[in-house]
């Protein structure tokens, strides 16, 4: 395992953000669709991005006004008007970026005063920010599971529920957490109920992302806490694909739970070295009667909350040594693999 400094300290987080977040490419959320006018401010790893939507233009730029550096939305904001207007002293630019009205006097170049662009880029629904712009294309990265992911087709899905947690707990703590169900048997139990804990494998990891699946037990349709379907089958799915529940992470922020009838989803974002906001969304049909999935995923996650911040007491108490990995954690071994190379200027385990 990791050293406990990487997951406390301070200035490891400081440049995580810097390195594994803005130098990467970040999920902000799911694409919004076509409203006109649409304006969102979101948090990146080091500063946040504006998302607009201007038909079917959609465009990232950099969440801060030319005039004075004020924030263009405060984050989490949302606005829909047919322009960009900062609301410390009322510039205003176009849904392009370009500067439209500076107030107080005449811009001497109005051109060298817009917005700054970032890269946006749309994977099967979700949306991807690149802060710092030097992340390889999203598409290359992610092709591989893009070929697993595909027959669910979550794009055209609909969010039908959502729950915001706060965890007491690093980032990759989480993480760790999610690449394993070794410790499924002694806090899960109602998971356990429906999906055999030592069921399914994992595949070979891509460039930036690792996971696999695991099986629903016999007679059992999906994970809620009945066991049966909250809305139709996937109609991309075969007989065997029915009756697997996929998970993966997408690095460094996105967790993905494809079901046979919903796709469940973690954002994370790191608030500081032990804490992490999390946006859970469950994505299916619009008329999925999606309640006892939501009834069964909140009580797994509130279990896996309460041992993360366990986690997290224990690596900062001073007592921590690491660890070794076991075999049936080679997810969470490729998934520090991966972070520990990042340490080391290494873009992945064996490079």
């Amino acid at each position: 395992m990791l050293p406990s400094a990487a997951y406390t300290d301070t200035d490891v987080l400081a440049w995580e953000r810097e390195h594994l977040f803005a130098g990467e490419w970040v999920c902000i959320g799911r694409e919004p669709g076509p409203v006109q006018h649409a304006q969102r401010a979101v948090a990146l790893g080091v500063g946040s991005a504006l998302i607009v939507r201007a038909g079917a233009d959609l465009r990232a730029f950099a969440n801060v006004c030319r005039h004075r550096g004020h924030e263009l939305l405060s984050v989490g904001e949302h606005a829909q008007r047919a322009h960009i207007r900062c609301p410390y002293h009322g510039w205003t630019y176009g849904l392009d970026g370009s500067l439209e009205r500076a107030t107080g006097g005449a811009v001497r170049d109005a051109a060298d005063c817009a917005l700054g662009a970032l890269p946006v880029a749309e994977w099967l629904g979700w949306l991807f920010v690149s802060e710092r712009g030097v992340a390889p294309p999203l598409h290359d990265r992610l092709r591989s599971l893009t070929d697993v992911l595909a027959p669910y087709d979550p794009a055209r899905l609909t969010t039908v529920a959502r729950r915001d947690y706060v965890v007491d707990a690093n980032w990759k703590v989480l993480h760790e957490n999610y690449q394993e169900c070794l410790h499924c048997p002694r806090i899960h139990p109602e998971l356990c109920r429906v999906s055999p804990p030592d069921s399914g494998d994992n595949l070979a990891p891509g460039d930036g992302w690792v996971g696999g699946w695991m099986d629903l037990r016999d007679g059992v349709e999906t994970m809620s806490m009945s066991g049966t379907r909250v809305g139709p089958p996937h109609p991309g799915l075969d007989e065997h694909t029915r009756r697997r529940v996929a998970y993966f992470a997408v690095l460094p922020n996105l967790l993905i739970s494809a079901h046979p009838d919903y796709v469940l989803t973690h954002r994370l974002e790191p608030i500081a070295p032990g804490a992490t906001r999390i946006e859970c969304e469950w994505l299916a049909e619009p008329d999925a009667e999606i309640d006892e999935a939501v009834e069964l995923w909140d009580t797994i996650n509130e279990q896996d909350w309460d041992a993360c911040e366990s986690v997290q007491r224990g690596l900062a108490s001073g007592a921590h040594r690491p660890g070794p990995i076991v075999e049936r954690e080679d997810a969470v071994h490729h998934f520090v693999g991966l972070i520990a190379h990042a340490y080391l200027g290494r873009e992945q385990p064996g490079s």
